[in-house]
């Protein structure tokens, strides 16, 4: 028997569920795997099935578990889209060959580094990295330019982040691929040497230091913005945007891509270009205070543009190697 690859094997499982018409598609819905929180796009996948008709069924998880369910299941997946909070689960979806490749008109519609170089799954809208601090405690000039400043003795237990979070592992991943392995090993480990607080989320890293429990937080910037629309300007934390423009200057992408697998690829190839439309795209700016990700909509009135950003030129192609990032992580003791 000949040896096929694992994309050969994809194409013709696919080919013989369209003239089989088996597998249990359903010509008006789609299998919706999201790494992105029900609060956060569950409005905008409402206003899609309403607008179109189609049937949705969403899983929600956390990126990199559903990414290790995708590639469990492999050509058997029921899922048709894969919606991921940041590049490096697309990223190792993409490597294992069960993404479709994207038309280049939807490519087309975001910034080429917002995109896989490859077509396999396009940006749908932007997240700074970076660090939360008490405006009690502190003021934007008492931070360091660089993330290397925070391994400083004065921050001490002072110091709050999420270890388990995407996007938070996608930064040590960009620390990798800039400053390679033995130079994020000795930041990490200058990190624990300081006794951080660990979070499960983004959104108690921020509580915690706007409740001073500690003075900074490594997180995503759109977090902040929630809090102050719920409690006002007096909550008592702002974002400071690291201007050193190294691996704590990320600017990350949520992103999605179609499984090579999904018998609807028409209605995947929709929802994947209504999150690229204008009324997705000023949603993601008004109500998740992300960065719009098309040319014509603007973002939040406070954020700062994403051109005027010295953000970290690192690839978002070459975040994918998670699972690297998660071993030394688990090495210097900052995960289990």
């Amino acid at each position: 028997m000949k040896n096929f690859t694992f994309k050969t094997l994809v194409l013709l499982i696919t080919i013989s569920g369209v003239l089989s018409g088996c597998g249990g598609a359903n010509a008006n819905s789609l299998v919706i795997y999201s790494g992105r929180s029900e609060t956060l796009v569950g409005p905008i996948i409402d206003q899609f099935e309403a607008q179109t008709g189609i049937n949705v069924e969403v899983r929600y998880g956390d990126t990199a578990e559903l990414a290790a369910t995708l590639l469990e299941e492999g050509v058997n997946s029921p899922a048709d889209i894969f919606f991921a909070q940041e590049p490096g689960g697309l990223g190792v979806i993409a490597d294992a060959g069960l993404l479709q490749t994207l038309p280049e008109e939807t490519l087309n519609r975001v910034d080429p580094r917002f995109a896989d170089p490859e077509g396999q799954w396009v940006g749908v809208s932007g997240r700074a990295r970076v660090v939360v601090y008490n405006t009690e405690a502190l003021s934007s000039e008492d931070l360091p330019d660089d993330l290397w400043g925070f391994t400083e003795p004065r921050w001490k237990g002072k110091i709050g982040l999420p270890p388990t979070n995407a996007s938070f592992q996608t930064m040590v991943t960009a620390m990798r691929q800039q400053w390679g392995q033995d130079e994020t090993r000795r930041w990490l480990e200058g990190i624990m040497t300081n006794e951080p607080v660990f979070y499960e989320k983004n959104t108690p890293t921020v509580a915690a230091v706007g409740a001073g429990e500690v003075e900074v937080g490594f997180v995503n910037h759109y977090y902040l913005y929630r809090f102050l629309a719920e409690e006002g300007d007096s909550f008592p934390a702002r974002n400071y945007f690291l201007p050193s423009g190294g691996p704590g200057s990320l600017v990350l992408v949520s992103g999605v891509g179609m499984l090579a697998t999904s018998q609807n690829q028409d209605q995947g190839l929709e929802f994947i270009d209504y999150l690229l439309a204008e009324e997705a795209q000023t949603y993601f700016s008004t109500e998740t205070f992300e960065y719009p990700l098309v040319s014509g909509v603007e973002p939040f009135v406070d954020l700062v543009p994403l051109k005027e950003l010295n953000a970290a030129q690192i690839a978002l192609a070459d975040l994918a190697d998670i699972q690297g990032t998660i071993q030394l992580m688990q090495d210097v003791g900052m995960l289990p």
